[in-house]
């Protein structure tokens, strides 16, 4: 979706124009709450849970806050039970929101609109379609019907999905036949057979090994800057987020508390550096105390220790290092993406008990 504004004085034709990129996917104020009847345990309990039932309101998205550009990859992070998945679900149809607005590529999602069916895809990691005693050719066949795709173009997709996923030998074994991966990478294929310009990718990669990760990361990224397509990804593997995602959107508790680029997270969050060094005998590591004078020590093990310094004293701290100790190799890495996270969520919460 482009606008065009006007060049200098306002007039079309008084200079260049600016192209402007409208947002294809909004949220305003939007928020999803459940009423969650309650009781302890036990037949006394259900009993009297008869007559007096008690209810609990269960606030899963709480107003938030974000829009995403066309061709944009996105990662939608938080810990367990965020509101994550209620999100991708409100944004792609399947719930009704309790409050606040949301478009998508200008559609309303809950309209469930024909145009708007064929425009997304919303794959959830740990749920299928593939059908299950049947190959993954007459899915796509299937899928094929259901969105209507013409014959032409739909054989072209699928010799271009084949091609990107390496699955020409596995779409006609029966699904039960294949392996994890090999499902996942059809899963993918099936949800792209109509060329979707918005996908909702909801864990893709759980359970994959580290080598399919990677494949499924590549195709992603592939499928994105050869059709322009809009990503929104969840994840709970970093590497995801690293390798794909420029932006994160991270929600806690259902409410938002963090948008933007995701070095400049870890920065604010935590400005130190890990430096790894290996020695170069595999038992010539030395003590922990012989080496906090470099920086905070983090690990040691046989033949390598990591150390914590601050961003600024990097270059110091390893011209010490290189001349005092036996050092076969040295890298200088920010820190794991995992603690970046554990202490944003920590500090939100501390702030909102303190309030």
């Amino acid at each position: 979706m482009v606008t065009r504004r006007p060049g200098r004085g306002g007039c079309p034709g008084q200079g260049p124009a600016a192209i402007i990129f409208a947002p294809v996917i909004e949220v305003r104020a939007l928020s999803k709450h459940y009423r969650v009847h309650r009781r302890p345990p036990g037949l006394a309990a259900a009993v009297r849970a008869l007559f007096d039932r008690r209810y609990e309101t269960i606030r899963a998205v709480d107003g938030i806050d974000f829009s995403v550009r066309e061709g944009e990859r996105v990662g939608f992070l938080g810990p367990n039970g965020a509101g994550k998945t209620t999100t991708l679900k409100m944004l792609s149809g399947l719930l009704h929101p309790t409050a606040g607005e949301l478009r998508v590529g200008g559609f309303v999602p809950q309209r469930r609109e024909p145009a708007f069916l064929r425009s997304i895809t919303l794959v959830m990691g740990q749920k299928q379609q593939l059908l299950w005693d049947l190959p993954p050719a007459d899915t796509f066949e299937l899928n094929r019907a259901v969105f209507d795709v013409p014959r032409g173009a739909f054989q072209e997709t699928v010799r271009e999905l084949v091609d990107l996923l390496e699955i020409g030998d596995v779409i006609q074994k029966p699904t039960r036949q294949l392996s994890l991966g090999e499902r996942m990478k059809c899963e993918l294929a099936a949800a792209l057979l109509h060329r979707p310009k918005v996908l909702f990718l909801d864990e893709p990669t759980i359970g994959l090994d580290v080598a399919m990760q990677a494949t499924v990361r590549g195709f992603v990224k592939a499928y994105n800057e050869r059709h322009g397509a809009t990503v929104l990804l969840t994840s709970h593997y970093m590497e995801d987020v690293v390798q794909l995602c420029p932006r994160v959107i991270v929600i806690d508790r259902g409410r938002l508390i963090y948008d933007g680029d995701l070095r400049a997270l870890s920065h604010r969050i935590r400005p130190d550096k890990r430096i790894v060094v290996r020695f170069a005998a595999a038992n010539g590591a030395p003590a922990a105390a012989d080496l906090d004078r470099f920086g905070k020590v983090i690990t040691t093990e046989p033949g390598q220790a990591t150390i914590q310094v601050a961003a600024d004293d990097v270059s110091a701290a390893v011209a010490r290092i290189l001349a005092a100790l036996p050092v076969a190799d040295l890298t200088v890495e920010d820190p794991p993406l995992e603690e970046v996270f554990s202490e944003l969520f920590r500090s939100n919460r501390e702030a909102a008990e303190g309030m």
